[in-house]
C-alpha cells in the first residue's frame, strides 16, 4: 500500500476515533444536565413551635421503608410500640405522626414507661393516629440535618 494511502487509513481511523469519543462525552454531559433532582425531603416549621414537619418524596418513603401503626388505648392511657419511641439527649419521647401520606411530625408522649417492647403513656397523639414504627432515626436526621 503506498504511504499516501496508509497515511490516509490511519487519519480516518483516527477521525473516527475521535467523533466517537466526542459523540460520547456529548451524550454524558447532555443527560447529566437533563436529569431533575428530587428533594429526598422538605422540612416546614410548624406554626408556634420549635417543631419541623418532615414531608418525604415517595422515592425517600420507599427507600427508607417506613411503616406505621396506630396510637391504641391501653389499661391506664395509650400505647404504641417501642420502635415508635426516640428518646431525645434532654430525655424527652417523642414519635413521628403521619397525618397524611408522606408528611410526618413529631409528637411528645407525657408521663412514659415501657414494658415488653411497648412504650405507655398518659398524653400524646389521640388513639387511632397513625404513628411510624420503621424509619424513625432516619426521621429525626432529616428533621435536624444530621448526616448532610
Amino acid at each position: 500500500m503506498p504511504e499516501t494511502m496508509q497515511r490516509t487509513s490511519r487519519l480516518a481511523r483516527a477521525s473516527l476515533l475521535l467523533t466517537g469519543l466526542a459523540l460520547v462525552a456529548v451524550s454524558c454531559g447532555s443527560s447529566a444536565d437533563t436529569i431533575e433532582k428530587e428533594a429526598p425531603a422538605t422540612l416546614t416549621a410548624v406554626e408556634g413551635t420549635d417543631l419541623y414537619q418532615v414531608e418525604l418524596s415517595e422515592s425517600a418513603a420507599e427507600r427508607l421503608d417506613i411503616q406505621t401503626t396506630v396510637v391504641e388505648a391501653a389499661e391506664n392511657g395509650l400505647v404504641v410500640p417501642s420502635a415508635a419511641v426516640i428518646i431525645i439527649p434532654d430525655g424527652t419521647y417523642w414519635v413521628y405522626t403521619n397525618p397524611s401520606p408522606l408528611t410526618f411530625v413529631r409528637e411528645e408522649l407525657i408521663s412514659v414507661y415501657e414494658e415488653d417492647l411497648m412504650a405507655f403513656f398518659e398524653d400524646g397523639p389521640s388513639i387511632g393516629s397513625k404513628v411510624v414504627t420503621v424509619g424513625v432515626p432516619e426521621l429525626y436526621g432529616t428533621e435536624f440535618g444530621i448526616g448532610k
